[in-house]
């Protein structure tokens, strides 16, 4: 197989990549030179936005392209319309934000979707942005375009700081504010079973719309923190707080408090209770939650336990005035 990704250096991009060379498929990277590829890959340089570097991909023919774009769709627009005579397969990684909020736990992905995106648009908001690079997929590759809906994606190679910052605040031991209820159910994905599920699914020519998540309480929250503690050995003490007491503090759930919900509310059966069947049905395998904090924390041991942060992207987890706020509380 010849797969062309653009990016392809970074978290979700370069797990892709990484599966492709693990199968031994010929890899060719599309990227600005921020990071280098693996050893194996073919790279050429340039910037999807600026007309004269994107002419690098005028010539090749590749099986499959994967696009994890999340910025302008017109910028999807005019590579899927470069290569669409050239490649088999468009794979966009796009997200379950394009669903009209609030989204209905159980929702598949006939449900509804957000008003107002178009694939000619400049960056304006991100479940606008990723719907517009679905619209942009579609309109030059019709059924040959594959919509990877991916909800909360952990692993190793994270730049978003939400896993990460969980294993380096309990590293440091002593007390831990832990977000309830200790069962409260998660849906997410590892990356590199993103990875595998995409491939996979490339090689069998799927198309349309998946969700890309694993089953709703894949994982709890107490498993996820408990093998945080584990994984460490720092024998931090998880102090167990009700949502009703967090909110009441002010701390921001997803942010200040990554990956935690409260239940009941709009936002966590928008991002945690999505129907997955349609997935799972086509091969979708989600390896257990301590394998994927396992993995996460030898990633980041070997780079100083410091996680690398995506441009743009604000730091995620609790200021210490926040913390003892929450412990005395």
């Amino acid at each position: 197989m010849r797969l062309l990704v653009l990016g392809g250096t970074e978290f979700v991009g370069g797990a892709i990549v990484r599966e492709a060379l693990a199968r031994d498929w010929r890899v060719t990277v599309f990227h600005r030179g921020r990071h280098e590829p693996p050893p194996g890959v073919a790279a050429l340089r340039g910037d999807r936005t600026d007309p004269a570097t994107l002419a690098v991909l005028k010539d090749g023919e590749w099986d499959a392209v994967v696009d994890t774009w999340k910025e302008a769709p017109s910028a999807v627009r005019d590579t899927a319309r470069l290569l669409a005579d050239r490649a088999g397969r468009y794979v966009y990684v796009s997200s379950r934000s394009v669903y009209a909020y609030p989204a209905a736990a159980g929702l598949a992905e006939d449900g509804p979707l957000v008003d107002g995106a178009s694939p000619d648009a400049d960056r304006t908001e991100y479940a606008l942005d990723k719907r517009g690079g679905e619209l942009a997929a579609l309109a030059h590759f019709g059924d040959r375009a594959l919509l990877g809906r991916a909800g909360l994606i952990l692993g190793p190679g994270e730049n978003i700081g939400r896993l990460p910052w969980w294993l380096g605040r309990i590293a440091r031991g002593g007390p831990v504010p832990a977000p309830g209820p200790h069962d409260l159910a998660l849906q997410y994905i590892d990356v590199r079973d993103l990875a595998r599920w995409t491939l996979d699914a490339v090689e069998r020519g799927l198309g349309g719309a998946y969700n890309l998540v694993s089953e709703q309480g894949h994982a709890t929250m107490g498993e996820l923190l408990e093998a945080c503690v584990r994984v460490t050995g720092s024998g931090a003490e998880l102090r167990w707080t009700a949502p009703e007491k967090i909110l009441a503090a002010g701390v921001e759930p997803w942010t200040e408090l990554p990956v935690w919900l409260p239940p009941d509310s709009e936002l966590y059966d928008t991002l945690f209770g999505g129907d997955v069947t349609k997935a799972l049905e086509t091969g979708l395998r989600c390896r257990p939650v301590g394998q994927t904090v396992a993995d996460t924390w030898t990633w980041l041991r070997g780079l100083g336990e410091r996680a690398p942060l995506r441009p743009g992207r604000p730091e995620v987890g609790l200021s210490a005035e926040q913390e003892a706020a929450l412990l005395e509380a």
